[in-house]
């Protein structure tokens, strides 16, 4: 992978944590909850990608 896809690609996923916080924060969600949620939610990811 170029160097420039690759810093595109860490940038879009910054970006994408960062308007994630703001969303949640503008929900009144807390970032406990937030982590909660992202950890659960690559659990069940994980477990329905388990062959």
């Amino acid at each position: 992978m170029p160097l420039p896809h690759f810093l595109a690609l860490v940038f879009a996923v910054i970006v994408a944590a960062g308007l994630t916080i703001w969303a949640a924060s503008g929900f009144g969600l807390s970032l406990g909850a937030l982590a909660i949620a992202a950890l659960l939610a690559a659990l069940a990811i994980r477990a329905f990608a388990w062959p």
